[in-house]
């Protein structure tokens, strides 16, 4: 049988008619493809940017080792580092690729990923370094940067063999910045961004305002210089947008930059954030006939050609919800003509979580649906302060429980959110990862990560690592952050290139070829904990160490994925049975069928704890006992291990008839995880 190799072409179709022809043969040919997963809760996902994840190199460069990381943090003043270079390169196109990550599929696999998602590889203007992806210039190629067309069906078909899916993210709202507007009195090489936002029906342009009348759209060239107002002098591939098809000025909104923040009404097709450019990326008219037929062919041409298992939708927010409903239906149909049957959608909704919910019931209709929300508003913030002993434990299980006007929450169902800990943006809250807000004196620093990863493993929903969190990334030292422009601020310092490279490539200013093959070696590669020129894929580390244990478990025991939650009460010394306050042991059991898993986790980064934990007395009479499954304790200590409840080991249920059934829970050490299951089904 035929493979989406097969239907590869040395030169990318520059038409929508092109892509077409694709998409009709892997259906005439009957291409196979991988099939999806039953269920994606059955997942990991884990998430990376090409750019900063991987480069193939790092066998020619050494190991930032734990030792290095830990003298780093013990050093006030780096007499012969510039923290401002540093900081500039963060803002450049580093060189990770698309042969990195594969390059990088064991390292994954062995942490127990199934599912990567991969941030923007298609195309992007040559002279800007828009190294994160989400500025296409053309939508039928990948990035020169990154690689070809060929890397990435060969990182799909590889990925597959090692039962590891392949999530693209993608953007149906805007394209990059292949235009400018043009002021009546100027010139095309004038054309600028972010002219004042104009509300609907006005747009720069529009014949029947006479404020607008005027302005023009220019296509820019290869210089980021606007060269033309007509389409049919767009000749090179880096002038323009791509296909011929976008190249139309009426599949644009034109109405300026104005605010991206909330509406009155997330259900207003016409409010200001869905019209609005975002910031230099110019905003899709989704409404104008062809508009939205034409991305949607763009993407079917990549799940045809590459056999990708899921999209990451960005920007929903900004999407009217029949465009977003009608988008989720094609692409749902046609990875189901390919038999792809549950092709995963997720949606990266920004405002919060009434958003969130009022997206997810309306695309729910007539199962033209996403799968999934990313939880990247409040509740990141909140399993962030959980997980750190800085609130309780039910603040962050209360969100499962709460109910919007329709649905209920999107959470309380387990496959309808992705749970996110860090990311490339950080919408809500302070723009650094969850390990550089621990005091680098602390012991658990570098492994305290595993407590969130932990929750987001056994509660409901699909847990996602952002890459690097299994190496407890967290920038320069607390003593050298003030040396920082923008720290805390800026999104670069969630973004640092896991693979060291020694200089970042060369100024997007410089032709292509100079960009491909050469480095600026005026500054230094924005390497992790401030360094460069060491990579951290190091599986020996104790975050890596700890959440590939966790992986292995939460892969073993379907109970852990798809069980019912319920959040635990624990007695400890001087209360009765209560959710405890900040700080304590948080536990919460999953039940499935007549099977309960009880997980616990100790948010403490300085002392152990302990507790008498509830489980269910209907499946667990007192006498009835529990084993052990995972003690991440013991995993790191290498076979040495002398602490409490060794894995293997059994605690019994206790209580009496018409009280709280519980078991006794001691002394689980700071920043340490604990899983138990009930031993027997009789």
């Amino acid at each position: 049988m035929p493979t989406p190799l097969d239907l590869l072409e040395p030169d990318r179709p520059d038409t929508i008619a092109g892509a077409r022809s694709l998409i009709n043969r892997a259906i005439r040919e009957g291409v196979t493809y991988f099939p999806s997963p039953i269920s994606w809760r059955d997942e990991v996902l884990y998430f990376l940017l090409p750019d900063r994840f991987s480069d193939g190199q790092e066998a020619n460069r050494p190991l930032l080792t734990r030792d290095e990381i830990k003298e780093l943090r013990q050093t006030e003043v780096r007499e012969d580092w510039n923290w401002q270079q540093w900081a500039e390169s963060g803002s450049r196109w580093q060189g990770g690729t698309i042969n990195g990550i594969r390059g990088q599929l064991d390292y994954l696999k062995g942490l127990g990923v199934t599912a990567i998602w991969i941030g923007p590889i298609f195309k992007q203007r040559v002279g800007l370094n828009s190294y994160h992806g989400y500025g296409i210039q053309d939508f039928l190629e990948v990035d020169p940067r990154f690689g070809t067309r060929e890397d990435l069906v060969n990182l799909v078909s590889e990925a597959h063999a090692n039962e590891i899916r392949i999530v693209f993210d993608v953007i149906v709202n805007h394209s990059g910045d292949n235009w400018g507007y043009v002021k009546p009195e100027n010139e095309v090489d004038q054309a600028e961004n972010e002219p004042p936002y104009k509300a609907w029906p006005n747009y720069y342009g529009s014949p029947d305002f006479e404020d607008t009348s005027g302005w023009k759209l220019a296509w820019r060239n290869i210089a980021q210089k606007g060269f033309t107002t007509e389409p049919a002098d767009i000749a090179s591939i880096h002038e323009g947008v791509w296909p011929r098809e976008l190249q139309r000025e009426s599949l644009y909104t034109r109405a300026g930059m104005g605010s991206l923040g909330e509406s009155r009404d997330i259900a207003d097709p016409r409010a200001e954030h869905k019209r609005t450019d975002f910031l230099s990326l110019k905003d899709f008219a989704l409404d104008v006939p062809g508009t939205l037929t034409h991305l949607i062919q763009c993407l079917q041409y990549w799940i045809a050609l590459t056999d990708c298992d899921g999209f990451r939708i960005d920007t929903v927010k900004h999407m009217a919800l029949e465009e977003t409903r009608n988008f989720c239906g094609a692409i749902r149909e046609f990875a189901d003509l390919i038999g792809k049957h549950n092709f995963l959608l997720i949606g990266e909704i920004a405002g919060g979580d009434n958003f969130q919910d009022a997206v997810m019931d309306f695309t729910a209709m007539m199962e033209r649906n996403l799968n999934a929300a990313l939880d990247i508003g409040s509740a990141r913030l909140t399993l962030n302060s959980v997980a750190k002993g800085l609130d309780r434990g039910n603040t962050y299980f209360d969100i499962f429980d709460r109910q919007s006007q329709g649905f209920e929450s999107h959470r309380s169902f387990g496959d309808r959110h992705v749970s996110i800990l860090d990311d490339h943006d950080h919408v809500f809250g302070s723009k650094i990862r969850f390990s550089a807000e621990v005091p680098d004196d602390f012991a658990v620093k570098d492994y305290y990560v595993t407590i969130p990863v932990a929750i987001q493993f056994f509660t409901l929903g699909i847990p996602c690592i952002y890459y690097g969190t299994e190496q407890a990334l967290a920038g320069p030292t607390s003593s050298q952050v003030s040396f920082l422009d923008g720290w805390r601020s800026n999104d670069r310092y969630l973004r640092e290139a896991m693979f060291g490279p020694e200089h970042p490539r060369a100024n997007a200013t410089e032709d292509l070829e100079t960009q491909l093959h050469e480095q600026d070696t005026t500054l230094p590669g924005f390497g992790p904990f401030g360094t460069a020129g060491k990579h951290c894929f190091d599986t020996g580390s104790p975050a890596y160490r700890r959440i590939q244990s966790l992986g292995k478990i939460r892969a073993a025991h379907s109970v852990l994925r798809l069980g019912r939650q319920y959040l635990r009460q624990i007695q400890i010394p001087g209360t009765g049975f209560e959710f405890p306050k900040a700080g304590e042991l948080v536990a919460w059991s999953r039940i499935l069928h007549n099977q309960e898993a009880l997980c616990i986790v100790n948010p403490n980064g300085v002392d152990a704890r302990g507790g008498n934990v509830v489980v269910a007395a209907e499946l667990s009479q007192p006498g009835a006992e529990f084993v052990v499954i995972a003690n991440t304790a013991q995993t790191a200590a290498n076979g040495a291990y002398t602490g409490t409840h060794a894995i293997g080991s059994k605690v019994t249920v206790k209580g009496q008839a018409g009280e709280a059934a519980y078991v006794e829970i001691r002394d689980i050490q700071p920043a340490e995880v604990l899983i138990l299951i009930k031993d027997t089904f009789a």
